[in-house]
């Protein structure tokens, strides 16, 4: 009986393994993953790397909302879009500012990295900052 299963337990860990993403292991890691998920379209795997407040969440969902709504041909350049980024400074040891643009839109972006607990996140209320 504990033969039958193993094998659906198994399938059942893999199906859950298939939305794990792999912690970023500093500040530019985790701005490239943010970045590109965002890019591409999978906002999954982008709140993953999203220090998540309520700032935070709204401006994602808003960001979200917006690709939907993009019409196919703009969201496969932006899928196709390389990440240019301009510069990469440290703060302290744990909050980064890095500034990018992508080869599609070429606007300059800047977001803030910021290590929580030990772990990297993306802190997009630098951007709210920057457009003040």
């Amino acid at each position: 009986m504990v033969k039958k299963f193993i094998p659906l337990f198994l399938l059942l860990v893999a199906c859950n393994d298939s939305h794990s993403f792999k912690k970023a292991e500093d500040a530019e890691d985790a701005g490239r993953e943010f970045i590109r998920a965002s890019l591409d379209g999978n906002y999954e795997k982008a709140s993953f790397y999203l220090y998540a407040d309520s700032t935070n969440k709204m401006m994602l969902a808003k960001w979200k909302k917006d690709y939907d709504h993009l019409d196919p041909e703009d969201q496969q350049k932006y899928k196709e879009a390389s990440i240019m980024v301009i510069n990469i400074s440290p703060l302290n040891d744990s909050v980064t500012d890095f500034t990018y643009l992508n080869s599609f839109k070429k606007d300059t972006t800047t977001i803030r990295i910021v290590k929580q607990k030990g772990d990297w996140f993306v802190d997009l209320e630098e951007i709210l900052y920057h457009h003040r």
